[in-house]
């Protein structure tokens, strides 16, 4: 499960740069298609919003090819006070 988890964390690493070109890309293409200030707005908030959540992602990729995933803490099922 640990190969598993790092596998996954080079799929994030590689996922997250990826989605950021294609996200502006694709907000570049909207823009040209009709550039008001509507269109503008909408398209640089899904952008600013974007970016740090994508950069999150490669984070937590490359936490997870470091290792930092292997050993999860234990779960208490109690409920306490």
């Amino acid at each position: 499960m640990n190969q598993l988890k790092r596998y996954f964390g080079i799929v994030w690493i590689i996922l997250a740069p990826l989605a950021i070109v294609y996200l502006i890309k694709t907000a570049a293409a909207e823009i040209a298609a009709k550039p008001v200030i509507d269109t503008k707005i909408q398209w640089g908030v899904f952008v600013v919003v974007f970016i740090p959540i994508a950069i999150g992602l490669a984070i937590f990729g490359y936490y997870a090819v470091k290792g930092e995933y292997d050993q999860l803490p234990e779960r208490s099922d109690e409920i306490s006070d």
